[in-house]
């Protein structure tokens, strides 16, 4: 049951991080949602998403502390990728959080507990998170369709009032 479990979270994670394959900065750091989520953001949402849920839950802190979530920081500021954020540095993030992540999957049985401190210190067994981890992970990667679809249609009808809004404004590198 955890080789099925790893293989569809496997599979949301390869999906998530495809959809930035072959866009330039301007495509995948553009807000298109209320929210200024964008394809970079999610990828680093993912990231923080695994980091927490496999290690804080777990008691397994991660090697890194995340500015952008907890306490003190910006709503949905894990959402989107500053202008000081490189892509490099979040996909690099993300296959860290992955790397970390499997560890715990690994080392731990299905019905080993770890207490969810934003959820009121839940407790939660292994299969518990990964099968909502498993959700999170294929809903963002479809959220990165829905966004691409968007963003090829902005694309087609030339700049509009939302890609005006972009941190970087239309003249960004659309390569």
């Amino acid at each position: 049951m955890k080789a099925d479990l790893r293989s569809y979270l496997n599979g949301g994670r390869e999906s998530l991080l495809w959809k930035l394959d072959g866009l330039g900065e301007y495509d995948i750091r553009r807000p298109l949602t209320p929210t200024a989520t964008n394809l970079l953001g999610l990828v680093k949402h993912a990231a923080a998403m695994e980091i927490l849920y496999f290690g804080v839950v777990f008691g397994r802190p991660f090697e890194q502390e995340l500015p952008y979530v907890g306490d003190g920081a910006e709503t949905n500021a894990d959402m989107w990728a500053s202008a000081d954020e490189t892509r490099e540095e979040i996909v690099e993030l993300y296959r860290r959080a992955i790397a970390h992540a499997d560890t715990t999957i690994e080392a731990l049985a299905l019905h080993e507990v770890g207490h969810v401190p934003w959820w009121g210190d839940a407790a939660v067994t292994l299969h518990h998170v990964l099968v909502h981890v498993i959700a999170e992970t294929q809903r963002h990667a479809g959220h990165a369709g829905g966004i691409l679809r968007r963003s090829a249609r902005h694309a087609a009808a030339g700049p509009s009032a939302q890609s005006l809004r972009s941190p970087a404004g239309p003249a960004a590198d659309r390569s």
